[in-house]
């Protein structure tokens, strides 16, 4: 229960842009009052930190175990896309969500997901069209429409997309977006469809383009897509248009650290404290809406205590005046989260992933450690007995993806560079953004057994050696994306997974699993797989695996 109190500091008065010293006092989880004193202990008060952008169920944890995690951080709050377990379970897994949230003292913000399935050249376990979107939206529990990843769409004007819009729009709803590489005219007509954010940005003359056209832009950290170093100048160009975010962030990542990291990497490089600590704490709040405190008289006490501002180490989080983390220890208890799922994949044969060498030129997608965003090149083909096959010398290996939804199917299969791996293989049911299993190999026997100790788990990610003996798995039975265990347990067993990826098998990747995860979403260019086939982001549709 919240808890009446009073805590002496240094106040971060982050409206006024002052600090100065007072003592906080706190009634029944609101602010009573704040009075000033001549002195203060040596410590700092201010407003916890929001994720302007984040897919909780990416943390491999449900929301509740994900906000025992981030309150150790000083993060009090999220605006949170369940479109990945919308993509498995529709409604119905948004609804999981916003209830396990509820179970805990945090501040989740859901969206109604806008693009489910993200494309129609994907199998996806649920479809949510305007009439099921707008019913979300109609619910107070729902607070923004979730990125509009059919950027195609909103800037062609369809139909379908646009209702969407529109019925966040008469809502007073915010609309987030979603749109990596666009520029010029394409800016400015999907910031005139409705789109207010973006986090997609990859350059910093592309996130200027789209200030230019009127939208804010969150700039993002995760375990895939870093665009902290390229996009942070913008605050000294535009500090109350920017926010900060995570988007996808793994269970070790999240475990190590979170929105704090940010605010010390920009603070050491020089930027405007409070410029950084408003685009931290005040602009998620402001432009979603949230019933969120910020250090002011009748605000929820939300609130952290820090040693200094430089280091920024948190000593203590509150949410609605409780104490819900002291010293690097949550004291939020774990909550038993549900088990909910979809998941009908059968297991495969090595055969099924055999392809006939059709042509003496391949197309390969080449991946970048770090970045959700591919490449193409065109290869001489490596064949073995009239068929294409994994060449590890030149690193090019086989990527697959399995429905699993159907269990009909036949694996689609292409090719890829980037993972370096000698040996062995990996699988993961986190394949954004329908989540079928998606792996990597450098044969179709280490595939076959990788994506089979994912089937067996009916979710999980797997890695594998050469030995039939070896390999690893981390299960996800919620969804086939989530963890019902602790979140350090899932965050040991995830760095033990990703070592084993990277000193076992040989890759040199930093999130090996994150990355395959990004392998399969079509929406972001340029060359990606579904379970249909091998998609041009950027045209917009299917192409050969050959080349004539």
């Amino acid at each position: 229960m919240p808890k009446s109190f009073s805590v002496a500091g240094r106040l971060v008065d982050l409206h006024a842009r002052e600090i100065r010293p007072a003592t906080v006092y706190v009634q029944d989880g609101t602010i009573d009052r704040i009075e000033p004193t001549e002195e203060a202990p040596d410590r700092y008060l201010l407003p916890g930190f929001i994720d302007a952008h984040v897919h909780v169920e990416s943390a491999m944890l449900p929301p509740s175990e994900f906000a025992r995690a981030a309150v150790t951080h000083g993060t009090v709050g999220t605006v949170s896309d369940p479109h990945e377990i919308a993509n498995v379970l529709g409604v119905d897994g948004v609804e999981y969500m916003i209830d396990d949230g509820r179970s805990v003292s945090f501040h989740f913000a859901f969206g109604a997901p806008s693009c489910v399935p993200a494309t129609p050249a994907e199998t996806s376990g649920a479809a949510l069209g305007p009439d099921a979107v707008s019913d979300l939206l109609g619910r107070d529990d729902v607070s923004y429409l979730s990125e509009v990843m059919d950027y195609p769409g909103a800037i062609g004007g369809d139909p379908d997309v646009l209702a969407k819009i529109r019925a966040a729009q008469v809502r007073d709803k915010p609309v987030d977006g979603h749109a990596p590489g666009i520029r010029g005219d394409d800016v400015e007509q999907y910031a005139a469809a409705g789109i207010e954010t973006d986090h997609e940005s990859i350059s910093i003359e592309e996130a200027r383009e789209k200030l230019e056209a009127g939208m804010k832009i969150a700039i993002r950290e995760g375990s895939a897509a870093r665009n902290f170093d390229e996009l942070i100048p913008l605050m000294d160009e535009a500090p109350e248009r920017l926010m900060f975010c995570s988007d996808d962030r793994h269970p070790d990542a999240l475990a190590e650290g979170h929105i704090d990291g940010l605010v010390r990497r920009a603070l050491a490089r020089g930027y405007d404290r409070f410029d950084v600590l408003r685009a931290a704490c005040v602009h998620p709040v402001e432009h979603y809406g949230l019933d969120v405190g910020l250090l002011r008289e009748g605000d929820p006490a939300d609130l952290i205590v820090v040693d200094d501002l430089d280091a920024l180490t948190v000593h203590r989080t509150y949410v609605e005046g409780e104490l819900v983390a002291e010293a690097g220890k949550t004291n939020i208890e774990r909550v038993d989260s549900a088990v909910v799922n979809r998941f009908d994949a059968e297991p495969v044969a090595p055969e099924d992933f055999r392809v006939a060498a059709a042509g003496d030129r391949l197309r390969v997608i080449t991946a970048a450690d770090n970045q959700l965003v591919t490449g193409e090149e065109v290869v001489a083909t490596p064949v073995e007995n009239g068929r294409a096959v994994a060449d590890p010398n030149r690193d090019v290996l086989k990527l697959a993806v399995v429905n699993r939804y159907t269990g009909e199917r036949a694996p689609s299969v292409a090719f890829i560079r980037g993972f370096g791996l000698d040996h062995g293989a990996l699988a993961s049911s986190v394949a954004h953004d329908s989540h079928n299993v998606v792996a990597v190999g450098t044969s179709d026997e280490a595939l076959a057994r990788a994506v089979n100790a994912v089937v067996r788990e009916d979710g999980g990610i797997s890695a594998v050696g050469n030995d039939a003996d070896s390999g690893r798995a981390l299960p996800l039975p919620i969804a086939g994306l989530m963890s019902n265990d602790p979140y350090d347990a899932v965050a040991r067993r995830y760095t033990r997974l990703s070592t084993y990826v990277q000193a076992a098998l040989g890759s040199p990747m930093d999130a090996p699993f994150m990355t395959l995860s990004f392998t399969a979403l079509l929406v972001i260019p340029s060359l990606k797989l579904s379970d249909q086939g091998l998609f041009d982001g950027d045209a917009f549709g299917f192409v050969d695996l050959f080349v004539d």
